[in-house]
């Protein structure tokens, strides 16, 4: 067996105390991660920038001394910028953007000893819960290639899924990380609004719905990354309150008996069969655990949320195609985007201060309720979507109706957004697979920045329902 075919799905920790024993150099880890892009991605799609020389340079220098020093990385190509690499956000507007800064969460990313590589795909600026771009194509399932790997970290998704990579970094504004881990198998933790840094460039996006992290096949990984790139970046309007401890150090604690409530609806919207089965399954874990598991539906008005959501979210766009002509001095112009985002921009473009300030208002009124219903449990689990991974073209808009994707995404992920309007943190764990073979994550959401809780469970439930040895039908090692 070939070194990238055994290495392929050892997760990140293992490859790095293969490093540190001196049983493989870190080239040698980045050839073998390479050689799996390079057979997989033709049906995958998930890399879309190859860094491989400036690749090779490094791992062939003197790597800082970190927890993952030696391990091959992937970048998602949204928001986190690479000195001297593309950073196109999905965009043929951005297809020529080439930052000259790194980002600070990329700058502690290699001082963890990590060895970037390549960017991997995602939906033009991060809107869909799916990974399609028009400028690159989409994404493929390594479960089914047919099917979606959800959005916006999707190539990130299927670059792990496959074993590609042992994890890859993602972000996360309405479910990016959550969603993709769902549809593809994943472990996936949305922190704390704030764990992470999003400078220098960025102090706030959206006020606070978007965040940093990564996606991982083992719990053990994500925390130790977090601890890798946690905490306040100078200048930073505010930051999550410190942990007590290393997140690594909450792997293999004892949760105790956590109080948690489940549902398996979000308004009016009620899950597929298989996501329900999937909660329902969860949940009866989680009480042979010891857990105290009660059923409980979160009291809300989706109606209100979206409304106030898509105020936002086409602020948003607006902001990215009008923000940036400032920084490229290209201007925007509808033949530069697809059909869906132009129809945001110009929505978000017809909003004025007044009313994206009353959205921020009642979105922050909101989380105010959702936490004092959240209070009585430790923790709140439901579906992280309200259907299985959905065929590729699920979210495409007919040109008579270019919002058509957006709407659809909304039936899609009515669980997700609800951590991104708190603050909350939340994850994907990748605890059922349906009768097509195809993955079904449950979410569980912890209180304002209680990741703790949330690493010591995942623990216990990738021990008691173990999930490491599940290999799509497209992987990269044959075994």
């Amino acid at each position: 067996m070939s070194l990238a075919e055994e290495t392929a799905f050892l997760d990140a920790t293992a490859q790095a105390e293969m490093v540190r024993r001196k049983e493989v150099k870190p080239v040698e880890l980045l050839e073998a991660a390479i050689e799996r892009v390079e057979r997989l991605n033709p049906q995958l799609n998930a890399v879309i920038t190859p860094m491989y020389e400036l690749a090779r340079e490094e791992a062939e220098g003197r790597l800082p001394q970190g927890p993952f020093t030696g391990v091959p990385f992937l970048l998602k190509d949204i928001i986190a910028a690479y000195k001297g690499v593309r950073l196109s956000f999905g965009s043929a507007y951005f297809e020529d953007y080439v930052p000259d800064f790194d980002s600070e969460l990329v700058v502690r990313l290699r001082k963890a000893g990590l060895v970037i590589f390549g960017k991997t795909n995602a939906p033009e600026f991060g809107i869909l819960p799916t990974t399609e771009p028009r400028l690159f194509g989409p994404t493929r399932n390594p479960w089914n290639l047919e099917r979606s790997t959800g959005g916006s970290s999707g190539g990130s998704a299927a670059a792990v899924a496959a074993g590609i990579v042992p994890a890859a970094h993602a972000n996360d504004g309405g479910g990016s990380i959550r969603i993709p881990a769902s549809c593809c198998g994943l472990f996936g933790l949305k922190p704390t609004r704030a764990r992470n840094p999003l400078g220098p460039a960025l102090g706030d996006v959206l006020g606070g719905l978007v965040v940093e992290h990564a996606l991982t096949r083992s719990v053990r990984d994500s925390a130790a990354l977090l601890d890798a790139t946690c905490g306040p970046d100078l200048g930073d309007p505010y930051w999550a309150p410190p942990p007590a401890r290393p997140f690594l150090q909450e792997v293999g604690a004892d949760p105790g008996r956590l109080r948690i409530a489940y549902t398996v609806r979000a308004g009016d919207a009620v899950a597929h069969p298989d996501c329900v089965r999937a909660v329902e399954e969860a949940a009866a874990l989680c009480t042979e655990l010891g857990h105290a598991v009660e059923e409980k539906d979160l009291v809300l008005d989706v109606e209100a949320i979206t409304s106030q959501f898509m105020v936002l979210w086409g602020a948003a766009q607006a902001w990215m195609a009008d923000g940036m002509a400032l920084a490229t001095g290209k201007a925007p112009a509808p033949d530069l985007f697809e059909p869906l985002t132009w129809a945001l921009i110009e929505m978000g473009r017809g909003f004025n201060a007044g009313q994206y300030l009353t959205a921020v208002t009642l979105l922050q009124r909101v989380s105010r309720d959702i936490s004092r219903q959240a209070e009585a449990y430790d923790l709140w689990l439901t579906p992280t979507l309200s259907e299985p991974p959905p065929p590729l073209g699920t979210f495409d808009s007919p040109p008579e109706n270019p919002l058509y994707g957006i709407v659809r995404a909304g039936v899609f992920v009515p669980f997700t957004p609800i951590s991104n309007i708190t603050g909350m943190p939340a994850m994907s764990v990748p605890l059922h697979w349906n009768e097509e073979g195809l993955p079904i994550g449950v979410q569980f959401i912890a209180k304002f920045g209680d990741e703790a809780t949330l690493f010591r469970l995942a623990a216990q439930l990738e021990e008691a329902r173990p999930w490491a040895g599940r290999r799509p039908p497209v992987n990269a090692s044959p075994s």
